[in-house]
Protein backbone atom coordinates (compact mmCIF):
# COMPACT_ATOMS: atom_id res chain seq x y z
CA UNK A 1 0.00 0.00 0.00
CA UNK A 2 1.37 3.55 -1.04
CA UNK A 3 0.43 6.65 0.99
CA UNK A 4 0.82 10.56 0.09
CA UNK A 5 2.89 13.50 2.00
CA UNK A 6 2.26 17.11 1.03
CA UNK A 7 5.45 19.12 0.13
CA UNK A 8 6.49 23.01 -0.84
CA UNK A 9 9.67 23.83 -1.98
CA UNK A 10 9.63 27.88 -0.13
CA UNK A 11 10.29 31.33 -1.47
CA UNK A 12 13.82 31.15 -0.48
CA UNK A 13 14.57 27.66 -2.23
CA UNK A 14 13.08 29.19 -5.25
CA UNK A 15 14.76 32.38 -5.38
CA UNK A 16 18.10 30.61 -5.47
CA UNK A 17 17.88 28.43 -8.41
CA UNK A 18 17.17 24.78 -6.24
CA UNK A 19 13.90 23.96 -7.18
CA UNK A 20 15.37 21.24 -9.78
CA UNK A 21 18.10 20.10 -7.56
CA UNK A 22 15.44 19.45 -4.99
CA UNK A 23 12.93 17.86 -7.16
CA UNK A 24 15.74 15.87 -8.50
CA UNK A 25 16.78 14.43 -4.69
CA UNK A 26 12.50 13.46 -4.45
CA UNK A 27 12.64 11.92 -7.66
CA UNK A 28 15.73 10.21 -6.61
CA UNK A 29 14.63 8.79 -3.56
CA UNK A 30 11.85 7.29 -4.96
CA UNK A 31 8.85 9.70 -4.54
CA UNK A 32 5.93 9.97 -7.26
CA UNK A 33 4.97 13.38 -8.02
CA UNK A 34 1.02 12.94 -8.04
CA UNK A 35 0.32 16.78 -8.07
CA UNK A 36 2.55 19.94 -8.60
CA UNK A 37 2.26 23.31 -9.25
CA UNK A 38 4.29 26.56 -9.26
CA UNK A 39 2.17 29.02 -7.70
CA UNK A 40 2.84 32.43 -5.47
CA UNK A 41 0.39 32.57 -2.12
CA UNK A 42 -0.99 35.85 -0.68
CA UNK A 43 -0.39 36.59 2.61
CA UNK A 44 -3.86 35.53 3.15
CA UNK A 45 -3.74 31.94 1.84
CA UNK A 46 0.09 31.59 3.87
CA UNK A 47 -1.86 33.10 6.54
CA UNK A 48 -4.55 30.28 6.36
CA UNK A 49 -2.31 27.93 5.42
CA UNK A 50 -0.05 28.20 8.58
CA UNK A 51 -2.89 29.17 10.96
CA UNK A 52 -1.89 26.63 13.43
CA UNK A 53 0.74 28.54 14.27
CA UNK A 54 -1.40 31.97 14.39
CA UNK A 55 -0.74 32.52 18.17
CA UNK A 56 2.99 31.71 17.86
CA UNK A 57 6.04 34.57 18.18
CA UNK A 58 7.12 33.57 14.49
CA UNK A 59 3.35 33.66 12.22
CA UNK A 60 3.70 36.88 11.33
CA UNK A 61 7.54 36.27 9.41
CA UNK A 62 6.28 33.23 8.53
CA UNK A 63 3.63 34.37 6.81
CA UNK A 64 5.12 37.59 5.25
CA UNK A 65 7.98 34.83 4.05
CA UNK A 66 5.83 32.64 2.89
CA UNK A 67 3.90 35.47 0.81
CA UNK A 68 7.44 37.36 -0.75
CA UNK A 69 8.25 34.72 -3.98
CA UNK A 70 6.65 31.78 -5.75
CA UNK A 71 6.22 28.60 -3.85
CA UNK A 72 6.59 24.47 -5.84
CA UNK A 73 3.42 22.67 -4.04
CA UNK A 74 3.60 19.01 -4.85
CA UNK A 75 1.84 15.89 -3.50
CA UNK A 76 3.87 12.82 -3.48
CA UNK A 77 3.10 9.06 -3.28
CA UNK A 78 5.70 6.49 -1.32
CA UNK A 79 5.11 3.67 0.74
CA UNK A 80 5.88 5.43 4.28
CA UNK A 81 5.24 8.19 2.80
CA UNK A 82 5.36 11.00 5.43
CA UNK A 83 8.38 9.43 7.46
CA UNK A 84 10.42 9.05 4.41
CA UNK A 85 10.09 12.19 3.39
CA UNK A 86 11.08 13.82 6.76
CA UNK A 87 14.01 11.82 7.24
CA UNK A 88 14.67 12.84 3.33
CA UNK A 89 14.50 16.80 4.16
CA UNK A 90 16.52 16.52 7.73
CA UNK A 91 16.21 19.01 10.63
CA UNK A 92 14.83 22.09 10.43
CA UNK A 93 17.79 23.47 11.35
CA UNK A 94 20.15 22.94 8.44
CA UNK A 95 23.02 22.63 10.97
CA UNK A 96 21.87 20.20 12.31
CA UNK A 97 20.25 18.56 9.21
CA UNK A 98 22.48 14.88 8.09
CA UNK A 99 24.23 15.12 5.24
CA UNK A 100 22.51 14.41 2.15
CA UNK A 101 19.74 16.03 3.07
CA UNK A 102 17.69 18.80 1.15
CA UNK A 103 17.95 20.66 4.01
CA UNK A 104 21.80 20.33 4.50
CA UNK A 105 21.89 20.84 1.02
CA UNK A 106 19.74 23.73 0.16
CA UNK A 107 18.85 25.77 3.62
CA UNK A 108 20.53 28.36 4.90
CA UNK A 109 18.34 28.86 8.42
CA UNK A 110 15.92 27.45 10.38
CA UNK A 111 13.23 30.91 9.17
CA UNK A 112 14.98 29.53 5.49
CA UNK A 113 14.76 25.77 5.43
CA UNK A 114 13.92 25.46 1.75
CA UNK A 115 10.97 23.05 1.96
CA UNK A 116 7.85 22.45 3.91
CA UNK A 117 7.20 18.29 4.99
CA UNK A 118 3.88 17.22 6.41
CA UNK A 119 4.20 15.75 9.90
CA UNK A 120 1.64 13.29 9.80
CA UNK A 121 -0.60 11.24 7.21
CA UNK A 122 -3.78 13.33 8.40
CA UNK A 123 -1.51 16.44 8.01
CA UNK A 124 -0.40 15.75 4.24
CA UNK A 125 -4.09 15.16 3.47
CA UNK A 126 -5.50 18.37 4.56
CA UNK A 127 -2.70 20.25 3.53
CA UNK A 128 -2.51 18.59 -0.54
CA UNK A 129 -6.30 19.49 -0.45
CA UNK A 130 -5.62 23.08 0.18
CA UNK A 131 -3.61 23.72 -3.03
CA UNK A 132 -4.72 20.71 -5.29
CA UNK A 133 -8.59 19.91 -5.98
CA UNK A 134 -9.05 15.81 -6.43
CA UNK A 135 -9.16 16.69 -10.10
CA UNK A 136 -5.74 17.96 -10.03
CA UNK A 137 -4.51 14.62 -8.10
CA UNK A 138 -3.36 11.29 -9.88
Amino acid sequence: MTNRTFTMIKPDATEKGSTGGILQMINEAGFRIVAMKLTHLSAEKAGQFYAVHKERPFYGELVEFMSRGPITAAILEKDNAVEDFRKLIGATNPADAAEGTIRKKYATSIGENAVHGSDSDDNAAIEGDFFFSKLEQF
